[in-house]
């Protein structure tokens, strides 16, 4: 199993965020801070802002900002939200149905299916606030000035 760079960056753009609740923040620093693209990371604010968990403020002196407060943000919701198909093996997929031979018969199935629940009842117990510690050493890995973190 591995999580989407979408899911991966959408992670860390709540976490910078999280650690930068007191001012707002624009697409360009967390670029800069992670080293990613600039256009994956406009895409990332958009969904977000869609469903609320990020809040978006227009024109000069702009930027972004938490939509909620970390402890209401699940980390759960987030991977579902953003993860398009979380099919571990073909049978999973509706689209697929019937093509594996052994499918009708297969205890895989279920261990993976299991799996995954058990996956997403972890995540389910991390809220962003989790994940924003330790505060000083990511703000420091972040180039974030301590103040504001």
């Amino acid at each position: 199993m591995r999580l989407t760079h979408f899911t991966d960056y959408t992670l860390r753009v709540l976490i910078y965020l999280g650690l930068n609740q007191s001012r707002l923040v624009t697409i360009d620093e967390i670029a800069n801070a992670y080293d990613i693209s600039r256009n994956h990371l406009m895409k990332i604010v958009h969904q977000q802002a869609r469903v609320g968990v990020i809040k978006t403020i227009r024109g000069k002196g702009g930027g972004m900002q938490l939509g909620k407060i970390p402890d209401k943000i699940c980390i759960g919701d987030i991977v579902r939200n953003t993860e398009q198909n979380m099919a571990l093996v073909e049978c999973f997929d509706p689209q697929n149905t019937g093509k594996c031979k052994i499918e009708s018969a297969c205890a895989l199935r279920h261990a993976l299916m299991q799996a995954t629940i058990a996956f997403y009842r972890v995540l389910d117990d991390y809220s962003l606030n989790d994940l924003l510690h330790p505060k000083a050493q990511l703000s420091a890995l972040l180039d974030i000035p301590t103040k504001t973190a």
